[in-house]
């Protein structure tokens, strides 16, 4: 058996390739490469799927987050609370926007942003001389949803606006309602990893608001507020047509891979029998749609050169905790007690395979090795 990867946007491309073509080549044909028809018409698409109105096509998941701090009205300087238990670039996109990182512990069991813990990390920042909060970005990590219920309430009781980081989560939900449509705002990458992805970089900025999005409709291309007019400083940040044609291609299959996910997630917790790892759990309330499929063990690294020895690719999401980075130690705020379950889930995390076209005879593969390993 070839070595199983621990994802492959290349087996999505093939398993869409006509559909795929046929649409590059309606574009190509078109004459119209940035900002058109098929960006306007993904966007509908996208916003009918979510069931939330208007949405922005951006050029990737950093700047769509980017611009949705901006397009709130984000202050110069202003904390914004977030985990540091997550990809870079939800930190970067928050300095970007102009906001100072703002750190609060995960929940251990989950890994996602915690209301209790984000309550608590409010109060002790705001009991300091910092600069004034403004909001939270909740990350909705490995395809995990935050409980927005509780998370929102914190933020409405506090006066904060709530950013939804969906870079991972196209589909999931909480309390039957799709991630990206309980903030003020939320952000969704399309890199080709992700569930839904395009063939290049991609994003979308999502809101109820139709005041929002016209101004990170403007922001997104110079602040025009009409060609050649900056109403204000703005960026260049623009999905194009080809990319939209992509992803609207895949829209439609968003669904049914998502549920394949779910399905290959339930295989590997039902038959994984390994004492020494901890598997993600299906949390109550959420719609889990397994973006990642992350197992946790105090000897990470001997059970990831125990698989790659059987041929079998992982992954770490993410080894570095970013309040650890040279890049941005010091230029975060961070609780008094740490952020003690974030490093924790830094050393212990590993993400096995999990990607729609993952055929039965290689997660069974991946299901064997793993319990064949002795801690």
């Amino acid at each position: 058996m070839k070595p199983i990867p621990q994802t492959d946007p290349g087996a999505s491309f093939r398993k869409h390739r006509a559909a795929i073509e046929k649409a590059v080549r309606r574009v190509l044909a078109s004459g119209w490469y940035i900002l058109g028809r098929e960006v306007e018409a993904f966007e509908k698409e996208f916003g009918s799927f979510l069931g939330c109105d208007p949405v922005v096509g951006v050029a990737n998941g950093t700047d769509a987050l980017v611009l949705a701090l901006r397009g709130l009205g984000l202050k110069p300087g202003a904390g914004v609370v977030t985990v540091a238990h997550t990809a870079t670039a939800t930190v970067a996109a928050i300095e970007l926007a102009g906001g100072v990182p703002v750190f609060t512990d995960i929940d251990p069991r989950w890994m996602v942003t915690d209301p209790q813990r984000l309550a608590d990390t409010i109060r002790e920042y705001r009991k300091s001389r910092n600069p004034p909060l403004q909001a939270v970005v909740v990350v909705h990590l490995y395809g995990q949803p935050a409980d927005m219920e509780g998370i929102r309430a914190v933020c409405r009781k506090e006066g904060l606006l709530l950013v939804e980081d969906c870079a991972q989560s196209a589909g999931a939900a909480w309390a039957g309602r799709k991630t990206g449509t309980w903030g003020d705002a939320a952000s969704f990458s399309f890199y080709p990893t992700k569930n839904l992805g395009a063939l290049g970089d991609g994003g979308a900025v999502v809101t109820a608001d139709p005041a929002v999005a016209k101004r990170v409709r403007m922001l997104r291309e110079y602040g025009w507020s009409r060609r050649n007019m900056s109403r204000f400083p703005g960026m260049n940040s623009r999905l194009d047509e080809i990319q939209a044609a992509i992803l609207r291609v895949k829209l439609k299959a968003l669904k049914r891979e998502n549920e394949k996910r779910r399905i290959l997630a339930g295989m590997y917790r039902r038959q994984i029998r390994n004492a020494g790892i901890r598997l993600p759990e299906q949390r109550s309330g959420g719609e889990h749609v397994y973006h990642l499929f992350p197992v946790r063990t105090g000897k990470r690294n001997k059970l990831r050169d125990f698989l790659k020895a059987n041929g079998i690719g992982t992954n770490i999401h993410y080894p570095f905790p970013i309040h650890q980075m040279p890049g941005y130690r010091g230029r975060c705020w961070t609780p008094s007690a740490g952020l003690p379950e974030t490093e924790k889930a830094a050393r212990e995390e590993l993400s096995l395979p999990i990607f729609p076209e993952l055929s039965e005879p290689k997660i069974q593969a991946v299901i064997r090795s793993v319990n064949l390993w002795k801690t």
